[in-house]
């Protein structure tokens, strides 16, 4: 069967799994503000809506914890496209919908599915780039999940003007079941078009499945020669640590507690809470709802500005984050957060005031803008500069950093929890939102101002930077005895293991039988 061995097509393709992730963020946001759903299910905001939205995090957060058992034992590829299955599935129950218990039923199913892919994706895309565009192939994973929110959305936004359009109180229902029916339509494309696709090199090695893995490498990394200087380099470094690992037990949940992998596990798994709780999703979930609350006399087409930024700016970090490097982009992402929601709290506690009405997606609304234009649109451009700076920094980065700093034998598992932790914020960010859009409004911008000067001190004093390091050479960036903001050096193990290789003062022996595969570039 044909296979793909771009590493560039391999982790792009991948990312569709991402996109995913972006459909299920952006499936409530375009149709909160139709009177078809907001009648057809009977929601006025609140519990119930944040129970609605809640339901597909909460999948996801069971997906994410399933993840790394399927990925380690049938391969990080099966599992992403086992991910896609669940998503379909998801998918048409809640097009089928009759009322809300089917409505979250289908989106925990396809929850799970986010879940399962959220995690394994970056995975996947770690194991197969070297270190020099590690950074940039998994930032397409942010990149996916951006294309998602914004294609879902816009489906949504024109679907929307069915049957009369948004405010028509006889809207009929395909103004929410069509976006939700084609967005199974991603999940087709990834499930077939995985199985033209290696499986990761390094989960092949982990099985001892070595000449499989050494013939992915040699695709990959070395136009098809066995022999090529990079490929040696990779393999001796994947089976030194391989070894390694295995001495020490490290593929049991028991390593995950060892104290020099513990803090490890510690920070990816904060890094995916700060990325949650510094605000984003709770403007790509409940967009309408804060640009109605601005007084924005469109806020469904208003909020589509602020996809749109999402998706072009996490370019820039796709292009410089393995240049500018981790650490910088997780610092100035959580100071200049903190200080957008600090402005954005005091403009809506200054010139806001209460406000009550019955009507449809305004009944989840207490304190408004009004009257008071030059207000209403600095605190979009908050919004919108919110969003940018996050998709220039902690977006990519919140992926890209978890899924490079483990042990290959436990990294499912460590990645797993990380993007666990990601879920249940989400989770209870989702449910949590609403009612407190509604009894404390402003003063919740205040808190999440607060959660980003925490993230910052924390990421200040915790996390060392990776960029340009191979994944076998973490042990030696955690384990070095320098604090985090002290830079480990700037030369990988790899770049010198290759070297040595190519000027013939390292001999690598691999198994023999490998060579009855065709070593020919193609």
């Amino acid at each position: 069967m044909y296979e793909v061995h771009s590493v560039y097509a391999i982790c792009a393709f991948a990312a569709i799994g991402g996109g995913l992730f972006g459909f299920d963020i952006s499936s409530m946001s375009g149709v909160l503000g139709t009177s078809a759903y907001t009648n057809f299910y009977d929601v006025q905001g609140g519990v119930r809506q944040g129970a609605i939205t809640c339901a597909m995090p909460a999948g996801s957060l069971f997906g994410s914890l399933i993840s790394s058992f399927i990925a380690d034992k049938f391969s990080r590829k099966t599992a992403i496209q086992v991910a896609s299955a669940i998503w379909i599935i998801g998918s048409i129950i809640q097009t089928a919908s009759n009322g809300v218990p089917l409505l979250i039923t289908g989106r925990i199913v396809a929850g799970i599915g986010v879940g399962v892919a959220s995690t394994i994706v970056p995975v996947y895309q770690a194991e197969i780039a070297p270190p020099e565009i590690r950074g940039r192939v998994i930032s397409l994973q942010q990149w996916a999940i951006t294309w998602g929110i914004l294609i879902q959305y816009f489906i949504q936004y024109g679907a929307s003007f069915v049957d009369g359009g948004p405010t028509s109180p006889t809207q009929g229902t395909a103004a929410f079941r069509i976006p939700w029916g084609i967005q199974t339509i991603p999940a087709f494309i990834l499930l077939l078009g995985l199985f033209f696709f290696p499986k990761s090199p390094r989960w092949l090695a982990s099985q001892d499945r070595w000449e499989e893995a050494i013939r992915v490498l040699a695709h990959l990394h070395g136009g098809g020669d066995m022999n090529h200087p990079k490929v040696l380099a990779q393999y001796q470094e994947i089976e030194e640590a391989l070894t390694f690992e295995r001495d020490e037990s490290k593929s049991s949940l028991k390593a995950l507690i060892k104290p020099r992998i513990l803090r490890r596990v510690v920070l990816g798994m904060s890094i995916q809470m700060w990325s949650q709780l510094c605000g984003i999703n709770v403007l790509m979930y409940y967009c309408v709802y804060i640009m109605e609350a601005a007084g924005i006399g469109d806020p469904l087409l208003a909020s589509s500005i602020q996809y749109i930024l999402n998706v072009v700016l996490t370019l820039p970090a796709i292009f410089f984050l393995d240049k500018w490097g981790r650490r910088p982009s997780l610092l100035l992402g959580s100071l200049g957060m903190m200080i957008l929601m600090f402005i954005v709290s005091a403009l809506e506690a200054t010139y806001g005031e209460p406000f009550h009405s019955t009507d449809g997606p305004l009944s989840a609304i207490t304190w408004i803008i009004s009257g008071q234009p030059m207000v209403s649109k600095a605190i979009v451009a908050c919004s919108y500069l919110f969003v940018s700076i996050f998709a220039v920094t902690w977006g990519p980065t919140s992926w890209t950093y978890p899924s490079e700093i483990f042990p290959s034998q436990i990294r499912a598992k460590a990645v797993s929890l990380a993007t666990a932790t990601n879920w249940a914020c989400n989770c209870v960010l989702a449910l949590a939102v609403p009612p407190l859009l509604r009894s404390i409004n402003w003063k919740m911008y205040m808190i999440f101002g607060a959660f980003n000067g925490a993230a910052f001190i924390h990421m200040f004093f915790t996390a060392p930077e990776t960029k340009g390091k191979s994944l076998e050479d973490m042990d030696e960036v955690f384990d070095g005895g320098r604090p985090a903001w002290r830079a480990a050096p700037k030369e990988s193990r790899l770049t010198v293991l290759q070297r040595e290789i190519e000027d013939g003062n390292v001999k690598v022996k691999v198994p023999t039988q490998v060579f009855h595969f065709d070593t020919k570039p193609g």
